[in-house]
């Protein structure tokens, strides 16, 4: 039986995903592209590795991965991995708003079609 309380591991797992996504775009922005020759590019992803916010992003993927396994234990997947969905959903909204990426009306109606679909999917 799923209880009301049982949902914090699906919302857990949205909130990490949504934020190692987030940090991990706004701190390797502010390192520009990866060098083409091969040595600075391991270089470059070694120095990202390191830097605190995006390990910090790592650690939110490590946590969303341990959420999604207590989701794993009270629900069918076939009902769990439709909420997924509503990861693009926050992770657009609030890219527009925290990194100021374009939210056109294309990933508006987008966005609207995914609740929907998400919502049917949970009924169903």
């Amino acid at each position: 039986m799923v209880r009301f309380i049982d949902y914090i591991y699906i919302v857990a797992t949205i909130c990490f995903t949504v934020y190692g996504q987030l940090i991990l775009k706004w701190r390797i922005g502010s390192y520009g592209p990866l060098p083409v020759n091969f040595i600075e590019k391991l270089k470059f992803l070694i120095s990202l590795i390191f830097d605190p916010a995006i390990f910090s992003g790592f650690a939110a993927g490590f946590l969303a991965s341990l959420a999604w396994m207590a989701a794993m234990t009270k629900f069918d997947l076939s009902h769990a991995y439709p909420f997924m969905s509503l990861n693009f959903v926050v992770v657009i909204l609030l890219s527009g708003w925290f990194l100021s990426e374009p939210v056109t009306l294309q990933r508006a109606l987008g966005v609207g079609l995914i609740v929907l679909g998400t919502v049917v999917t949970a009924r169903g």
